[in-house]
């Protein structure tokens, strides 16, 4: 009777399984207390029990439908072979891996930066390609000066008559037809840089948000260093090569989750930390004192550059090569400076890289922001008010000079910093060994060449194109130094939450300060009166409020007219929006708050 009954739950059972939806099924089958001998033989006899309904059924379908069922099942086999070929197409997916594996995630956290700003400089460019430069090429004029070869560096010369620059844009709207559909290049000009920093300020937010909630609201996805270990491994690696590096990479995982568990807490005597609070001041004094000495620099080199430019302005080699004075200097102080930094915050000594690492990007930034806060203030106040025919131009000549000195300083700086270094640690000087990978000064190099990317839109409408390359240059460049040149830091350290940090540098002060200049830029100073799109207005904004009357006129636009007045250039608006941004961002803190206290209990629950 019980092998009966057994026999009778067990038929029971298949027949109930067989009536449930794929997903289902497979979700009961897990939930069974059986051993998986068991559950694999009930799921054998599910199926062979749906396979002979199917064929039961088969005979009574139609053609039709038997064609249409196989139809949605060769698509939905395209699609997932096809996701998994775009997987594999990720952009330099497996180069990423390797270093991951082989450095861990702090050094890895650099070049995942490098890849997302890439890829910002990729968007940008399309979008001033296609809505700015293609219909200019339409109205533009043959260019009669004389290519040198050094205007690759320097950015004048024949480049001052191209494309690349604000001065050559035309005020003009553009008609290929008569009496056919025009392009006015004013409106093309102003809505596409705002567009595109419209887009760049939200896609930063959300990627800030995501980031945020992945690594501080909910930072460990695991239940420790245990399930890592024993349920993280993909059985469907074959391959040798890959089996190895997913070894390696989570090795580096657990040892980087050790390190934050095993971490040590140093207790220090009173005079100890009397010690060390007077080097932290000194340290400090010293870096702010130096970024000061700097930006001072800066300022009256620029000064005595404009005047050599305005009043002695020629197309010969000498006064080219005199252009270039400002951005290396500019360069060697970014580069130099930096590695004193470096040498101060290991003077510090540090409990946690982590800590060395956050020091050292806050007094990095402090000083590359003041350098370009000073070189706006020059541009803004005294290039813009200079008696330069177009001084767009001549500032996007300044910024394309910087971008790229900047550029090869960074090429320079992977010789000297890492390769020369690794040869001086492995034959003159064996006890230092081979360098490690300086992620504060790499990062913070990525945000000041971004930050000059950003402002230098608006005069020089190709410069995202510039800098996408040489991103691409500086991604190989640096991968090669570090398989080459560098050795993993030696202590170990997870470092989920350096992306997002990565990203908020690059959200404030960066973006919001280009914002402020491009800002000022449009709303406040007078255009040039002989060159670019907007020549005779009284600023570039003025386009958009002559293009608004004009609307007024007819009854099909009266929605953008009200759009104009009563969101864009309301303040009230503006206020509104931001009490409501700064009400849900409280929300959510609020909630990330109970989630952690929710999550202190349930551990401590655990633990009893």
């Amino acid at each position: 009777i019980w092998i009966f009954h057994g026999f009778y739950a067990e038929e029971e059972l298949v027949g109930n399984l067989a009536s449930m939806s794929a997903s289902e099924r497979i979700k009961a089958i897990k939930k069974m207390p059986e051993t998986m001998t068991k559950k694999r033989e009930i799921r054998n006899k599910v199926l062979n029990q749906i396979t002979k309904k199917s064929k039961h059924r088969s005979t009574q379908l139609s053609c039709c439908t038997e064609c249409l069922q196989g139809t949605v099942v060769s698509f939905r086999r395209f699609g997932n072979s096809l996701s998994e070929y775009f997987h594999l197409l990720q952009l330099w997916h497996k180069t990423l891996k390797i270093i991951g594996a082989k450095f861990g995630t702090s050094v890895l956290s650099y070049f995942l930066f490098l890849k997302w700003l890439l890829i910002f400089n990729i968007f940008s460019f399309l979008i001033n390609f296609s809505f700015v430069t293609i219909p200019q090429f339409v109205a533009a004029e043959p260019n009669n000066l004389s290519f040198m070869g050094l205007e690759l560096l320097t950015g004048a010369g024949y480049f001052q008559q191209t494309v690349l620059y604000y001065g050559f844009y035309t005020n003009a709207t553009i008609s290929k037809i008569e009496n056919g559909s025009s392009y006015n290049m004013q409106l093309a000009y102003i809505f596409s840089v705002g567009i595109y920093f419209v887009i760049c300020f939200l896609t930063l937010l959300f990627s800030m948000a995501k980031s945020f909630s992945r690594n501080f609201t909910n930072p460990h996805t695991h239940s420790g260093n245990a399930s890592k270990l024993l349920c993280t491994w993909d059985f469907n690696i074959t391959n040798e090569k890959a089996v190895k590096l997913t070894q390696k990479n989570l090795s580096t995982q657990i040892k980087e989750d050790l390190a934050d568990v095993n971490r040590e807490v140093l207790n220090f005597s009173l005079t100890e930390r009397v010690v060390r609070i007077v080097i932290h001041l000194v340290s400090w004094v010293a870096s702010l004192g130096t970024a000061v000495a700097a930006c001072a620099g800066v300022y009256f080199l620029s000064i005595s550059n404009l005047k050599l430019f305005v009043k002695e302005h020629k197309n010969d080699l000498e006064s080219q090569a005199a252009m270039l004075v400002l951005p290396v200097a500019t360069s060697l102080l970014n580069a130099f400076i930096p590695f004193f930094y470096s040498w101060l915050g290991h003077l510090e000594r540090f409990q946690t890289p982590r800590h060395q690492i956050y020091v050292t990007i806050t007094r990095n930034i402090i000083l590359k922001i003041s350098i370009v806060g000073i070189l706006c203030y020059y541009w803004l106040n005294i290039v813009a008010a200079s008696e330069s025919q177009c001084w767009e131009t001549l500032v996007g000549q300044d910024i394309y000079r910087l971008v790229v000195v900047d550029f090869m300083f960074c090429l320079l700086g992977s010789f000297f910093g890492e390769f020369l270094r690794r040869i001086i640690g492995t034959t003159v000087c064996v006890s230092l060994g081979p360098p490690e990978f300086d992620i504060g000064r790499n990062v913070l190099d990525l945000i000041y060449a971004q930050t000059l990317t950003w402002i230098g839109i608006l005069f020089s409408p190709l410069l995202p194109g510039i800098q996408m390359i040489s991103f691409s240059i500086v991604f190989y460049v640096k991968k090669v130094s570090l398989l080459m040149n560098c050795q993993p830091p030696r202590k170990v350290w997870r470092t989920a939450q350096m992306t997002t940090s990565f990203m908020f540098l690059l959200f404030f002060p960066s973006f919001l300060g280009v914002l402020s200049v491009i800002g000022v830029t449009v709303w406040r100073i007078k255009p040039s009166e002989e060159c670019g799109p907007f020549r005779g207005l009284s600023s570039m904004y003025a386009a958009v409020s002559e293009w608004i009357e004009i609307l007024e006129n007819y009854t099909a636009s009266k929605w953008i007219v009200w759009i104009y007045h009563n969101l864009i250039s309301s303040e009230l608006f503006f206020f509104v929006l931001s009490v409501v941004v700064l009400i849900i961002t409280y929300l959510h803190w609020q909630i990330i708050e109970g989630r952690r206290t929710m999550t202190k209990l349930l551990k401590k629950q655990i633990a009893n």
